[in-house]
């Protein structure tokens, strides 16, 4: 622990000198470099995920690597921060999320001896009338409905009735996060024989992936309603909804990677395999020299895979049990269960059709296009 805590304050260091700069001493070059999107390395969320993977990796194979935090968060704050990488040595540089998308799109053709991997996202023009990836870009991809599926199923089996969903923006990772999760409470419900609209679902998005008063009150308000467990899914959002679930004696479903860390009232997770797509990515790179299998084209990790799912097991525990904060739900119904998903003997909508440009959907789309029957849902 304390080494690792020692290459974290190495590395912050060296992050901190980047800033400000326009070529970064010699003494700071790195191989790997990963920049943030929005929030930072210990964001419990995916930026701190994929920094793990980087982190894990680049120890394991003796590589200089640190990471930057853009000064703005803008397609050409992304492309200053790509551009200073470059100049501090990156053969390799990490980009954690769908903002990405545009200034990775330039940087490919701008730097085409560097790779890129690019989490959750395509490359593409600011218009979106252009979609390119590049031998240089590996864009990898989860299935995020099939973890929210089964965290979805694993609430209401445990007797949870009484649900909430709030989600960052109504982006396509967090939209699929939300159906898988309303598909997974219609199925448990319909295993379990309950009636026709017993389970209630409040869906919401805040507009924003923050830790704010807003959030949390909104999350309190859930809670004072009767909700049981909320599912957040929108990175630095968890943390209000988490502190909102403290006060409230209440539960919460964390998100990307294992939150039960961070909270008490974290059940379980919905997670991405962000370290091990990493991992596999810079593998390819380094070891194995079969990049080719990645780059140019858009790589989905799921269930089948093992690129996503829930937590199974408690870290620094050799017999611990990940499910211990359900009351009836445990992992051999959850291996059960994901074996299925895993096959794809369980269908699971990823997309559905909405409306609003802002990809906010309505109570009937959701509950139309989802086919769903146990499930009552409320939007806000």
């Amino acid at each position: 622990m304390k080494k690792v805590i020692a290459i974290v304050l190495t590395v912050m260091l060296m992050s901190m000198m980047f800033m400000g700069c326009t070529k970064p001493p010699e003494e700071t070059k790195s191989e790997i470099i990963l920049i943030t999107d929005k929030g930072n390395i210990d964001d419990k969320s995916f930026n701190q995920g994929a920094w793990e993977g980087v982190v894990e990796f680049a120890t394991a194979n003796n590589k200089t690597h640190t990471y930057i935090k853009p000064e703005e968060a803008s397609d050409a704050g992304y492309l200053a921060a790509i551009d200073l990488a470059v100049t501090a040595g990156a053969n390799v540089i990490v980009t954690p999320g769908f903002l990405f998308e545009v200034a990775v799109y330039e940087a490919q053709t701008k730097y085409p001896d560097v790779k890129f991997i690019l989490l959750d996202g395509a490359p593409h023009t600011a218009d979106w009338a252009t979609f390119e990836t590049k031998d240089n870009v590996a864009s990898i991809m989860y299935a995020e409905e099939e973890s929210a599926y089964l965290a979805g199923y694993a609430a209401v089996m445990d007797g949870m009735t009484n649900l909430g969903f709030m989600g960052g923006m109504a982006v396509p990772a967090v939209q699929a996060f939300g159906y898988g999760f309303l598909q997974g409470a219609e199925d448990a419900a319909t295993e379990l024989g309950l009636d026709d609209g017993a389970v209630k679902v409040t869906y919401h998005y805040t507009g924003n992936f923050e830790e704010n008063d807003t959030n949390k009150a909104t999350a309190k308000t859930m809670y004072q309603e009767g909700v049981e467990v909320i599912f957040a899914a929108g990175g630095s959002v968890g943390k209000s909804v988490m502190s909102a679930a403290s006060e409230a004696d209440a539960k919460v479903i964390g998100v990307d990677v294992d939150q039960r860390y961070d909270s008490e009232t974290v059940i379980t997770s919905a997670m991405k395999g962000l370290g091990t797509s990493v991992i596999d990515v810079l593998d390819s790179i380094y070891n194995s020299d079969s990049f080719d299998i990645y780059g140019g084209t858009t790589t989905y990790f799921n269930a089948a895979n093992n690129g996503v799912g829930l937590p199974t097991v408690v870290i620094g525990e050799a017999n611990g049990d990940a499910f211990d904060r359900f009351d009836t739900f445990d992992k051999a119904a959850y291996d059960e269960l994901f074996a299925k998903v895993a096959s794809g003997s369980i269908s699971i909508l990823r997309t559905i059709t909405v409306a609003d440009a802002t990809g906010n959907a309505t109570a009937e789309e959701l509950t139309t296009q989802l086919g769903l029957a146990k499930v009552s849902v409320t939007t806000r």
